[in-house]
């Protein structure tokens, strides 16, 4: 009988196993039991929603065993893919070990309970060509995630978009070379952990209408747009996580999100900004990595939540609370930054225990005189500046520690530490209950007469000032308590460690923005550093390799043809030249990817350019009043305002020159140049509409009332020409930008 059951043993699992059908896939497949899927990879084009597989039923799991599904050639440009690669529809449904790429979006699920998604690998799916440059910004590159209730987020794409999804759980799964990473809405009381949402232009994970879930232990760095260091710093709202339209009660905790437009960015909703109700409330935010964010580490705004334990370096903002309330901002670490802690028009916020080094700012309370008009919220909700306690936090090394301004009731006090400060207390328009109790200062003898000469300070009391030659005996006293009721959220049993490797570059010197999105340093790449006249300082960064230039435009004279990584180069330009190109040729002994996700074997060449257009155009710029019934006759008249200018771009919120109204304008601008002759891009970007006529002929026709976009047009010129460009802004902002680049033949 024991050899029986022996024998029922080593049976009984090859009998299972042959149960589970191995399934070759093909377009527009339906599957709808368990299964395995052959590993290879599959070429599966699908038009624009169309669907190439879907996966339907109950209690399935389907492993993919690592194949591939393929929506588009491997170099393919991004802005050109279509379709759905997997549509999931059921309940209790597994899929693992599934790659799909050159989609619009990689994997659909709409209304499946306990779904889960493990060790799949989503890479390279739809992204835009972004427009914005070096010099300035493109407003075509904005982003809004502002409405979601008819699934208005799938026009950018997604690796993985979750519908109405309940419990799902999404685990060690890669995003990269995408827009979006994992968009949720409406899914409630899931777990998204271990995942590598790494290097997108748009988002890693995105929450709308989405509460419950728990987000811990993902990497989610440089997920980011709208970047150019030292010339403009927007991230044009995106975000490494996104929390939109009433989602309450997430937990978010041990993410590195780092490099992020925001690192953090919510808001209530449009539901609270019309109502004055609810909010994306009790959201708790704990043990992050915030850092090296163009504009917020963590961005809150009209709701109620909890921000513990993050650590937030060289941002912009280290938190940005506008018209937060009831909420807790406790031992941050927030060095580095413009602003610690920025919150206008905040009622009843707590900030207790925070460390702020070396900002310019520490903390900044204040209100505005007025509300916009048109803001429900401001109708029905008290929005003063009240009511806020600053309570045992260090300020070290930071320029200006406070600067509170138009505030009510607000509590400085349980021996805040301050020291190495210029000044302490900045007051711009007057606070009512100004309260300095119980501090300890150590300053200048000017700077603490100073501070005990403010009239709103006359009345405080217990304050302990001491001499900048007398030292805290420990700086970090004032943080030294319990949390109590704030404890930490528990890690899960198998929580990776999300933070960058060791010697992985850091900095937003490190954000560098291509047309496709950052830079991910899985290849080299040739990026302007500085410019002084005709003299390019150029640094080649990337894999450790050699390189050397096969080819060269308008350059004079050059520091070095040849060399390793990281290099920097010193390029004269030929004055007479329209643009400077550089073709370099790369030998690395580890194998690299090109921006579209192709691998390139050790070994083997791999082909990188720096290209820059720098040739001008004398523009003559028109405003004239616009009027949509009598369009035909806006340009006849006299212009109210004409200016002279070398390049044509404008981003105007108001009156865009003197004379002119701030709505209701139009622009005629003029130019004529001569140009060597070759095939060139022109691109012209909008709010409202605009057009463009080469040599008289109307090439692009965009006359209507729209957000910021771009039209491009692939043209050959040579000798002279003459463009006229027409725009008209019906109100509210208004955009004009031109562009033009020599075509290439690499992408």
């Amino acid at each position: 009988m024991k050899r029986i059951f022996q024998a029922l043993a080593f049976v009984f699992p090859v009998i299972l196993h042959a149960q589970i059908p191995e399934v070759t896939l093909s377009k527009g497949m339906l599957l709808e039991q368990s299964c395995t899927i052959r590993p290879g990879i599959y070429e599966l084009a699908v038009a624009d929603k169309e669907t190439c597989i879907t996966i339907s039923g109950n209690n399935l799991v389907v492993d993919f065993k690592q194949a591939e599904l393929r929506g588009a050639p491997i170099n393919g440009l991004p802005n050109l893919f279509t379709g759905t690669a997997i549509v999931v529809k059921g309940k209790n449904i597994t899929l693992r070990n599934l790659k799909a790429r050159g989609y619009k979006v990689a994997l659909y699920a709409e209304g499946v309970d306990s779904l889960l998604l493990e060790d799949c690998d989503f890479s390279y799916n739809y992204r835009p060509r972004l427009r914005s440059i070096r010099e300035r910004e493109d407003f075509s590159d904005w982003l809004s995630y502002h409405h979601n209730e008819k699934d208005e987020w799938l026009r950018y794409g997604a690796g993985i978009y979750l519908k109405n999804c309940q419990v799902p759980v999404v685990r060690g799964c890669r995003i990269t070379g995408c827009q979006n990473a994992l968009l949720m809405s409406g899914c409630n009381k899931g777990v998204v952990y271990n995942n590598f949402f790494t290097f997108n232009s748009g988002l890693g994970i995105g929450l709308y209408r989405s509460s419950g879930n728990t987000v811990k232990h993902n990497r989610l760095d440089w997920n980011v747009r709208g970047y150019s260091h030292g010339f403009y710093q927007r991230g044009q709202d995106s975000a490494g996580i996104l929390l939109y339209e009433q989602s309450s009660n997430n937990t978010i905790a041990y993410n590195s999100a780092t490099h992020c437009g925001d690192g953090l960015f919510l808001w209530a909703g449009q539901y609270t900004m019309d109502t004055g109700e609810g909010g994306c409330n009790d959201n708790w935010i704990f043990g992050n990595d915030f850092s090296y964010a163009p504009t917020n580490g963590i961005e809150v705004t009209f709701s109620r939540n909890r921000i513990q334990g993050n650590v937030l370096k060289e941002c912009t903002y280290g938190i940005w609370g506008g018209y937060s309330y009831d909420s807790y901002i406790m031992g941050n670490f927030i060095a580095d930054c413009k602003t610690g802690i920025a919150i206008e028009h905040g009622q009843n916020d707590t900030l207790l225990q925070n460390l702020l080094q070396t900002d310019s700012t520490g903390i900044h309370l204040w209100g505005r005189e007025s509300q916009p008009a048109d803001w429900g919220y401001a109708k029905k909700r008290d929005t003063r500046s009240r009511d806020a306690v600053i309570d045992r936090n260090v300020f070290l090394y930071t320029r200006k520690p406070l600067k509170i301004s138009r505030s009510k009731n607000v509590s400085i006090n349980g021996v805040n530490l301050f020291t190495g400060f210029e000044t302490l207390l900045e007051t711009p328009q007057p606070n009512e209950n100004l309260k300095f109790l119980r501090n300890e200062v150590y300053g200048t003898e000017n700077q603490l007469k100073a501070l005990w000469a403010q009239p709103e300070l006359k009345g405080s009391e217990n304050v302990n000032f001491s001499h900048p030659n007398q030292k805290p005996e420990n700086p970090y006293a004032p943080l030294d308590i319990t949390y109590g009721e704030l404890h930490e959220p528990d890690s899960l049993p198998d929580g990776m460690v999300a933070a960058l490797p060791r010697g992985f570059p850091k900095g937003r010197r490190f954000i560098l923005m291509g047309e496709w999105g950052p830079a991910d340093f899985q290849r080299p790449v040739a990026t302007l550093d500085t410019v002084a006249g005709n003299m390019y300082s150029i640094v080649i960064l990337g894999p450790s390799g050699s390189w050397n230039i096969t080819k060269m435009e308008g350059v004079k004279n050059i520091s070095a043809r040849r060399g390793t990584t990281p290099k920097a180069i010193t390029v004269e330009r030929d004055p007479a030249a329209e643009s400077v190109y550089l073709e370099f040729e790369y030998n690395g002994q580890q194998g690299i990817k090109t921006v579209f996700g192709e691998p390139i074997p050790p070994g083997s060449k791999y082909v990188f350019y720096f290209d820059r257009f720098e040739k001008q155009f004398d523009w003559k710029l028109e405003f004239f009043r616009y009027d949509s019934l009598a369009q035909d006759k806006t340009f006849a008249g006299a212009p109210l305002h004409t200016r002279q200018q070398k390049e044509l771009y404008g981003a105007w919120w108001g009156s865009p020159a003197p004379g002119v109204p701030e709505d209701g304008f139009a622009t005629r601008a003029t130019t004529e140049f001569e140009i060597s002759p070759g095939e060139y891009t022109l691109e012209l970007s909008s709010d409202d509409g605009v057009r463009m006529y080469l040599d008289d002929q109307l090439l692009i026709n965009n006359w209507d009332v729209h957000e910021p976009e771009t039209d491009e047009l692939n043209i050959r010129l040579g000798g002279k020409h003459k463009i006229r460009v027409e725009h008209f802004d019906a109100g509210g902002f208004a955009t004009l930008d031109f562009r033009v680049r020599k075509t290439r033949n690499n992408k």
